[in-house]
């Protein structure tokens, strides 16, 4: 979220040697939304990434924008964010015109901006880190996997009105982690193939050691001793040092989905947004079922098989083992939670994805199609450069 916040940890005292003591979680208005999209950085010659960030930051600071504009690890990258919303709609029209002012801005530098989980065939030795203290640290700490780590996500935050909820609403959401990652799958290609994989993207973020799910817990009390004994032993610093597919945000009072791969469009990014609050709402409101340390038997599976066959995965149901296509059981989901759609105003936003959804389409499939048809991934990229240009 784009508010200006404190850090994610305090000192314990003066003691410059003392241990980081974890943020305390503030309240936020429960089911509020945020989204910041990882957006790639093109140029028009031969559509290839260009580290042009430092000079979008200069023109896009020139216009007044909602949310926030910051660097992002490589400098082929930049990072949009919307304010706090309350809305599909205002999720919609605030990325509208960020997307409108990134557009303005890429054409002053003959540039253009493009969604998608990864670049497909940038070179990940070319990219340079941007000059910024805690992306040098974190070069110097991972090495190459830093470059490589130039792919491109959607994040949604919704906020929760104490810790304990966020805790609960975080791990309930865990179940529909495979939902979002093949809703929102647009990473096939890498380094100039074809992976095989809808969302190649996850596979970088799992590279680092702090990556994958969050600790079971239900209590702050229980996660904050979670935290005390992983800063104890040196490998953790802050919470961002955790690369999560769900954190908690405590200087927001959020919980964080951090397994989208950054769609196509503007559109698509609202409509995720849209449903991941319809399913918070429903969540809360009619407290369905309980999680449990047992749900993760099946989670990595799950994540797995949305990451390679998006909608074409198969789904376990982690209670009664149930296996069914993932198609089947996101349409389900979809309609399961249109009444509360209808209550947070994000009944559009469930449409849509389930049109999509009905026709087998993602933005994976429709980088295949135009690879399919193009033969040269460099006029996928130009085409997909339009294709986020477009207002819907």
């Amino acid at each position: 979220m784009p508010e200006p916040a404190p850090p994610d940890v305090t000192p314990a005292g003066d003691d410059p040697n003392a241990l980081p003591v974890l943020e305390p979680f503030r309240a936020s208005e429960p089911l509020t939304i945020g989204v910041e999209l990882e957006l790639q950085l093109v140029n028009t010659h031969d559509y290839d990434l260009a580290p042009f960030s430092d000079e979008m930051l200069r023109l896009m600071s020139r216009i007044d924008l909602p949310g926030a504009v910051v660097p992002e690890m490589t400098s082929s990258m930049i990072e949009v964010s919307t304010g706090v919303c309350r809305s599909h709609a205002q999720v919609r029209e605030e990325l509208e015109q960020l997307r409108s002012a990134l557009v303005r801005s890429a054409d002053r530098l003959n540039i253009a901006v493009v969604g998608g989980g990864t670049h497909p065939f940038q070179q990940w030795h070319r990219q340079r880190i941007y000059d910024k203290p805690r992306f040098r640290e974190l070069s110097e700490l991972y090495g190459y996997l830093s470059k490589q780590f130039t792919v491109f996500g959607q994040h949604v935050h919704v906020g929760c009105h104490d810790a304990d909820a966020a805790l609960l609403m975080l791990h309930r959401m865990s179940r529909y982690i495979p939902h979002f990652v093949a809703l929102s799958a647009s990473s096939p290609f890498v380094q100039g193939q074809d992976t095989q994989f809808d969302s190649a993207r996850l596979n970088s973020v799992a590279a680092f050691p702090m990556s994958g799910r969050a600790p079971f817990t239900l209590s702050w009390d229980g996660f904050r001793d979670f935290f005390s004994r992983s800063t104890r032993t040196g490998v953790v610093r802050s919470m961002k040092d955790f690369y999560w597919d769900i954190r908690p945000k405590p200087e927001y009072g959020t919980i964080e989905i951090r397994v989208f791969d950054t769609p196509l469009t503007a559109s698509r990014a609202a409509a995720l947004a849209g449903f991941v609050q319809a399913l918070a709402a429903w969540l809360l409101h009619e407290q369905p079922f309980v999680p449990r340390e047992e749900d993760y038997m099946v989670y990595t599976y799950n994540r797995f098989q949305a990451c390679r066959f998006g909608l074409e995965a198969v789904y376990v149901d982690p209670v009664s083992g149930r296996h069914q296509p993932l198609r089947e059981h996101i349409l389900q989901t979809l309609a399961v939670v249109a009444p509360h759609a209808r209550d947070v105003g994000a009944s559009e936003a469930i449409e849509q994805l389930a049109e999509a959804t009905r026709a087998g389409v993602n933005d994976a499939r429709w980088l295949r199609q135009k690879q399919g048809a193009e033969r040269l991934l460099a006029e996928v990229v130009r085409q997909a450069s339009l294709r986020f240009q477009q207002a819907a």
